[in-house]
């Protein structure tokens, strides 16, 4: 008889931007050995002007449930609609504790030579921009349609969202670059998310 051994996610963490991290696909090893029966599943939600949106639904029968989302634009990857199905799989997987563990937070979003998912450094980006690059592209009428809604969803009124916005981008969210509109999307999903868990 053959006696199995536990997953051990120390053996597969990388550095990014200093911290240890654990990739997607190892998460999917380590959620799967835990549980065989585990179910995924991944939906487009939206695809328009070249930026893909994703949820991904994890669930542990009996145990647990979670949901992840991720966004990603052509401007950061060739294939964006893989990066963003991935990003939102390890995060609904790092909710369920499949990660959590080697992840500083959940602010996953656009940075040079990231992984997917890993964490945003907003003050590189917002750096860029004051140093006056403008290779980035303005923000679709859909991101913005899409920002607002999740704020009031989230709570957040206009004014607060354009508030935020100004702190983390240095500017209001309707002239967003594509980019900065992604990974306020993201931070505001994972916040909507945090506000459903505890209700």
């Amino acid at each position: 008889m053959t006696e199995t051994t536990a997953f051990d996610p120390k053996k597969y963490l990388t550095r990014v931007n200093g911290a240890e991290y654990l990739e997607v696909k190892w998460r999917l090893v380590w959620f799967r050995s835990e549980n065989p029966n585990g179910r995924i599943h991944t939906e487009l939600v939206s695809h328009q002007d070249e930026n893909a949106i994703f949820r991904a639904f994890v669930e542990i029968p009996e145990a647990g449930s979670a949901t992840g989302w991720g966004s990603e634009t052509a401007g950061d990857f060739g294939d964006y609609l893989e990066k963003a199905e991935t990003k939102a799989l390890g995060r609904a997987l790092a909710a369920l504790g499949y990660g959590t563990q080697f992840c500083p937070d959940f602010e996953f979003g656009a940075d040079d030579n990231r992984v997917v998912d890993s964490p945003i450094d907003l003050s590189r980006t917002r750096a860029r921009r004051v140093n006056g690059n403008t290779e980035q592209s303005a923000a679709t009428a859909r991101q913005i349609k899409f920002l607002f809604a999740i704020a009031r969803e989230a709570g957040i009124s206009d004014e607060e969202l354009n508030r935020e916005s100004q702190e983390l981008f240095g500017r209001d969210a309707e002239e967003l670059y594509r980019r900065d509109a992604s990974a306020f999307i993201e931070r505001l999903q994972q916040r909507r998310e945090a506000t459903h868990a505890a209700s």
